[in-house]
């Protein structure tokens, strides 16, 4: 499977602490043995999925594009829910 990063994700993880790249890297690695594992949004965001899970105490979110026929998955966003679905519209 061939992953992607938008330039969004990637300015995003630049700024986070390697504990937290670790526990992202094992979400990621999880999204790559399981793509679908994600909740598939519909609306203006149709298309995409969000996996949610935890760092520390907090919940956070992944966004991604998985595409069955190329076998691709593009990571969109990470983040916190707050604002993280208004930012994501504004990349779609």
């Amino acid at each position: 499977m061939k992953v992607l990063q938008s330039g969004h994700f990637t300015r995003t993880i630049k700024r986070l602490h390697f504990q937290e790249k670790e526990i992202l890297d094992n979400a990621v690695k999880g999204l790559i043995k399981n793509p679908e594992a994600g909740d598939l949004k519909i609306g203006d965001i149709s298309g995409v999925r969000v996996y949610k899970f935890k760092v520390n105490l907090n919940r956070m979110l992944l966004a991604y594009l998985y595409n069955k026929d190329t076998d691709t998955l593009t990571l969109l966003a990470y983040g916190t829910r707050e604002n993280f679905y208004r930012d994501l519209k504004k990349l779609t």
